[in-house]
């Protein structure tokens, strides 16, 4: 008997959300592209996307909870052109937040901005640096940056500096861009981010550097 009551209760943990995963993940809710930072904060691993978010703030749903209407009071809507976007990680979230389990680590971010034409889908963001480069392969590229800096910021994404061999993603440092460039894009199999002179030095000395930020600086 007593063995089945354990297993009941293993059910009912993993069902409410617990996943019996280690660790914790962050909730962050921003406005306007994370200009303004309303909250953040820290839920255990394991929860999904949208889960972390309702343990956290006040929250209302739509389409029996797979779409996040508002947030602490604040409304999405369709004649304003303006809702609630998130990323796990960097990345856009390409599916209901539902279904979306964080790992330990993991961060949940909640962005109120306005939507308008190709405005709409932003497939990834800087401001979750070092995500989403770490737990992956990640090369970094330097071109007329100094060397200490290119390896200081290996260093933060666990990467290499090297040629631009076949990676997953790709920090490419360039005296050729624009110095303050901070530009991240998707690419067929990761993610790309162009940094100018002075915003690679910045990162360099600060990981937070870009924090919150969208990275559409040119």
């Amino acid at each position: 008997m007593r063995p089945l009551v354990v297993l009941l209760l293993a059910f009912a943990v993993t069902a409410c959300g617990g996943g019996h995963q280690h660790g914790t993940a962050t909730v962050w809710v921003t406005r306007n592209r994370g200009a303004q930072v309303l909250y953040t904060g820290t839920v255990p691993a394991g929860l999904t996307a949208a889960q972390a978010l309702e343990r956290t703030r006040k929250v209302t749903t739509r389409y029996g909870g797979r779409f996040i209407q508002s947030i602490d009071g604040i409304d999405g809507s369709a004649t304003k052109q303006r809702d609630w976007f998130y990323f796990v990680d960097g990345i856009e979230g390409d599916r209901s937040a539902a279904e979306v389990t964080l790992r330990p680590g993991d961060v949940d971010w909640w962005d109120y901005r306005s939507w308008t034409g190709s405005s709409m889908s932003v497939p990834v963001v800087v401001g979750a640096y070092p995500h989403p480069f770490v737990g992956t392969t990640t090369s970094v590229v330097s071109i007329g940056v100094p060397p200490a800096v290119a390896r200081a910021i290996a260093a933060q994404v666990h990467g290499s500096v090297a040629a631009k061999t076949p990676t997953r993603n790709y920090i490419v440092l360039s005296t050729r861009f624009d110095p303050d460039r901070v530009r991240i894009s998707r690419l067929r199999s990761g993610v790309q981010l162009e940094l100018g002179a002075r915003s690679a030095r910045q990162l360099a000395a600060d990981p937070a550097a870009f924090r919150y930020r969208y990275g559409d600086r040119r």
